[in-house]
């Protein structure tokens, strides 16, 4: 039998939302349906509906009567939190909603069945036109992604102790961002985890032939469920688990070149600075190495479209917004820059520790989120860049031209690539065996 998923959807102070057709309230058993606001009032829930306001204890649940008909509506979601095209859109979800209290906010979450959850995944995540053979590929992936981290959620709690992501020394800091912050629910619903926006997006019945076809399928490794992760674009070449996330690796999660064949005229041992570099500012074929607007479009949503330039792209930052960027986004304060020296390299290219030299001392950092957050207002596209200092005269830089390659982390499944191998013919297996080595196909449920 399939489970049910948590999913955290908003944290704010307060919020607005719509109940479309009959809810029963939890603790009462009172019936409502209409427009709604919770406000978190000294660490109570001041819960307005029909008109009349009541303090309410913490969580509270509003469940369906009648869960095929009815939904309810947030107003006002942030999406693309912290990126370049973050903007707020009311959304609409099946299933259970339940508000409770976390860091002095509030948490709307969805609770629903995983299967439907993964119909909504599959339509925010790409577009829901997607070739059959990439829809039922995304499917696994994200199935199998989500049921590992309720695994590792279960072990961490099992365990004890506290999961550590930041490691500093002296002259060094260290960081990665995973999910384990979720304690109150199983996944958020933006692109911290995956995508997941309800019924906002319109699904079509190629993405629930998708999801029914491989209902309960997942890939599996030695017996356990596949941490299957996934981004935009890996630049040509995915990236190892440890240099991302945690210091530990998955045999399934290789550094895999994204083509048939290995492209001409490149040293692939991109942890060689020489290589990396030959590497970025070339341009080798590869799956996801793509303009085709009709296979891009099944993988982008509208929003993601204003990027074009995933692939190789390339950034100018002046010495004011280098220093203003690191105060502001790690809180670190060097003077001017007068360096950016690359530490240390994983196999994609992808800079897993970074020196930043200034005038008034130095500090490396990592991992690859923390490099991308700390040169961006959002994030850059990707860690894998090259730094080239425009000089001025004077003592320090004018400005750093950072040109790179790629678009997110690049570990596991590259949805452009399978995207490309999807319209040349590729199957759903042949697409999961190309990005994750050795996993195997087994139905869980």
């Amino acid at each position: 039998m399939q489970p049910n998923i948590e999913v955290g959807i908003m944290f704010t102070p307060e919020f607005s939302f719509e109940l479309r057709g009959l809810h029963r309230l939890s603790g009462t058993g009172e019936t409502f349906e209409g427009s709604g606001k919770a406000q978190l009032k000294d660490g109570q829930l001041y819960l307005k509906m029909k008109d009349r306001e009541e303090i309410t204890d913490l969580p509270v649940e509003f469940e369906p009567l009648d869960y095929e008909t009815a939904s309810f509506e947030l107003k006002d979601v942030v999406i693309g939190i912290n990126f370049h095209w973050e903007r707020k859109e009311d959304q609409r979800f099946k299933g259970v909603l339940r508000i409770l209290s976390e860091n002095e906010q509030l948490t709307a979450v969805n609770k629903l069945p995983l299967e439907d959850y993964l119909v909504s995944v599959i339509s925010s995540e790409m577009s829901a036109t997607s070739s059959p053979q990439l829809l039922r590929a995304h499917a696994v992936i994200s199935r199998s992604w989500l049921l590992a981290q309720k695994e590792k959620e279960n072990k961490l709690k099992e365990g004890g102790g506290e999961y550590v992501t930041v490691v500093e020394e002296e002259g060094e800091r260290i960081k990665w961002y995973d999910r384990e912050d979720h304690t109150n629910f199983d996944v958020c619903a933006d692109d911290h985890c995956q995508r997941y926006q309800g019924i906002t997006r319109a699904s079509t019945k190629e993405v629930e032939d998708a999801i029914a076809e491989t209902f309960g399928q997942v890939l599996v490794f030695d017996n356990e469920i596949c941490d299957a992760r996934y981004s935009k674009a890996c630049g040509g070449i995915s990236e190892l688990f440890s240099n991302v996330w945690e210091p530990i690796d998955h045999p399934y999660l290789q550094s895999v070149v994204d083509n048939n064949t290995n492209p001409e005229g490149f040293d692939l041992d991109l942890t060689k600075e020489e290589a990396a570099r030959a590497w970025i500012l070339g341009n080798p074929s590869a799956f996801c190495n793509t303009q085709d607007k009709n296979v891009l479009s099944q993988v982008l949503n509208d929003y993601d479209q204003e990027t074009a330039d995933f692939f190789r792209w390339q950034v100018t930052l002046s010495q004011a917004e280098v220093k203003r960027l690191l105060m502001k986004k790690i809180g670190l304060d060097l003077g001017d820059i007068l360096d950016m020296t690359p530490v240390e390299r994983g196999p994609s290219g992808r800079l897993v520790r970074l020196k930043l030299t200034g005038t008034k001392g130095e500090m490396t950092i990592g991992k690859e989120l923390e490099i991308r957050k700390a040169l961006s207002e959002s994030h850059l596209y990707s860690s894998a860049f090259v730094v080239d200092k425009q000089e001025e005269n004077s003592q320090s830089p004018a400005k750093f031209v950072l040109k790179g390659a790629g678009w997110g982390h690049g570990v596991g499944f590259c949805q452009i690539g399978a995207a490309v191998m999807g319209s040349k013919g590729y199957s759903y297996r042949d697409i999961l065996a190309h990005y994750f080595r050795g996993a195997g196909l087994e139905r869980r449920y």
